[in-house]
């Protein structure tokens, strides 16, 4: 004899909900736009399997920034927030907290403050890149 359907409890039926991709698909499409306007002197390259933009020339490990969709966060890869650590004066905590170990900053949401405050990061971390690359190139 059988009973009536089995009620999940809220954090098992929310558990067993994917996460929408267009969600994720916004915040990597928003993460490339802002990083549109330094194409013009980088070259597209690739990290282990991953896009990425680098100095024209510049070794594999010596590159801007890389880009990966996972499945609950896009991750921007920062390699030259360790490289140039002072760059990061004056990024508010709340961006601060999206990066785990040296290079990756996690958004599995990315909302108008935040876009602000990571163009704010990129525009110094690229500041930079820029000056140490055009100096030996």
């Amino acid at each position: 004899m059988s009973g009536p359907p089995a009620i999940l409890n809220g954090a098992a039926r929310c558990a067993s909900r994917p996460r929408p991709l267009a969600d994720l698909g916004a915040v990597e499409a928003t993460i490339w736009s802002l990083l549109e306007p330094y194409r013009g002197e980088l070259e597209d390259a690739t990290i282990y399997g991953l896009p990425s933009l680098r100095w024209p020339g510049a070794k594999a490990h010596d590159y801007f920034t890389s880009v990966n969709r996972g499945k609950s966060y896009v991750s921007l890869y920062l390699l030259v927030a360790d490289t140039y650590p002072d760059a990061l004066e004056g990024t508010p905590q709340t961006l601060l907290k999206r990066r785990t170990g040296k290079a990756a900053f996690n958004f599995p949401t990315l909302d108008e403050p935040m876009t602000a405050d990571l163009r704010a990061l990129l525009d110094r971390l690229y500041a930079r890149y820029r000056a140490d690359h055009a100096q030996s190139g």
